[in-house]
């Protein structure tokens, strides 16, 4: 089975485009650092700061259900799906070809 090109998509596919596909609504901002309910365990209205993401650096933590990582496994997580088949469902949903590695 051939792997995935990972370094290849983290150009290619941004933070942002993946908090527009889980309709991520922000609730605060400082630069880059933005602020919202988790996408994840969709959080509370009494916890809307619970999610942190920097969408310069691609990178996300929840402070309520422990969540973190990359755009990838935010997407995973937020789909309940193996991060592998999540990667090719977010290649799919954006339109791109899978950078697939052969021979590896």
């Amino acid at each position: 089975m051939p792997g995935i090109d990972f370094n290849r998509l983290r150009h290619e596919i941004t933070m942002t485009q993946v908090l527009d596909l889980l309709e991520f609504e922000r609730t605060g901002r400082r630069g880059d650092q933005w602020h919202g309910y988790c996408p994840v365990h969709e959080s509370e209205p009494k916890h809307p700061r619970a999610f942190s993401v920097n969408v310069t650096i691609g990178c996300y933590y929840c402070h309520k259900c422990g969540s973190r990582g990359d755009q990838f496994k935010l997407w995973a997580e937020a789909t309940h799906t193996p991060i592998r088949q999540a990667t090719i469902n977010l290649c799919r949903q954006l339109r791109r070809d899978v950078p697939w590695i052969r021979g590896w």
